[in-house]
């Protein structure tokens, strides 16, 4: 098998999870402030790149951070772009830790328009993803965000992200598929109702040879999107933690069979820049353990 075939095995077998390591310019300094690090550590927006690839190579280089338990991880351009111990990101996390990479890819969220937001226009995107098919990476990962049970907004969020993830699966690489419903939407489990229906009628007008992730919210009832797990053109469902807590979220998680975890501030909880190598790994180490064992149900 050719390295793509083999990620993809992994993908479709393998227990773990997603570790998602793709916070961008906006998300980066509440990120590196839960870490211990203020904004007085940088001085311009280069340096803060700088300073949380410190942060994210020490995740990714730490010894419990390995393709055993954490199946893939989501980067950001500007992580992809940079080393880990002299050699390029996606090749580091493949070829020396097993873990598959991922590029976050869009540009960010919209303003808010019958209840949700959209993602940005994108018209850089074929170079981009060729670029990422250049450096080894396996998928892609796009958010959008519902805020309201919107019956119009929801199906216009399904349709722009099958529309640009036929676009990606065109490009050689597996999307996944991000259509978030917000923690504190006023009526969740209808938006999800409203969600599961449009995902699996898009799901149903795939081609038998376009595959598809989906990274959605921990829903309201238990198992709610078992015939999106199911599903034919279906890798993964993965889940994000949304803002829950890690102890809630993999509450949560355990009771959604088949889906597994792709948790970013729920992986870093607890990590900090004072900590001594040997602690980080240890506090790392219980992280991935029960985000893991939680991903198994």
């Amino acid at each position: 098998m050719n390295t793509f075939e083999q990620q993809m095995q992994k993908m479709l077998t393998q227990p773990g999870f997603i570790a998602a390591l793709d916070q961008s310019g906006g998300s980066t300094p509440k990120a590196l402030a839960l870490y211990g690090v203020g904004a007085d550590a940088w001085s311009d927006e280069e340096g803060m790149y700088v300073v949380v690839h410190q942060m994210r190579t020490r995740i990714m280089t730490a010894p419990s951070f390995n393709g055993d338990r954490v199946l893939g991880a989501i980067l950001f351009e500007n992580t992809m772009d940079r080393q880990v111990e002299g050699r390029a990101t996606a090749d580091y996390l493949w070829n020396v830790k097993r873990v598959v990479p991922f590029l976050k890819i869009d540009k960010g969220l919209a303003d808010e328009a019958n209840g949700v937001q959209l993602m940005k226009p994108n018209p850089g995107l074929d170079n981009l993803l060729a670029k990422a098919k250049s450096k080894g990476i396996f998928g892609t990962k796009m958010r959008s965000v519902i805020k309201q049970a919107n019956a119009e907004g929801i199906r216009a969020v399904v349709q722009q992200q099958f529309e640009v993830g036929r676009q990606i699966i065109a490009a050689g690489l597996v999307p996944i598929i991000e259509p978030e419903v917000d923690i504190h939407c006023p009526d969740k489990q209808k938006a999800e109702t409203l969600l599961k229906a449009a995902l699996l009628e898009s799901l149903d007008a795939l081609g038998a040879h376009q595959a598809v992730m989906l990274k959605l919210t921990l829903p309201e009832v238990d198992g709610d999107y078992q015939a999106c797990v199911a599903h034919p053109r279906v890798v993964r469902v993965v889940a994000l933690s949304g803002g829950y807590a890690r102890a809630e979220a993999n509450a949560r998680l355990a009771r959604n069979h088949g889906v597994i975890a792709s948790f970013s501030r729920a992986l870093s909880e607890g990590l900090t820049a004072g900590q001594s190598d040997a602690e980080f790994d240890q506090s790392l180490n219980a992280a991935i353990e029960s985000i893991y064992r939680a991903s198994l149900t």
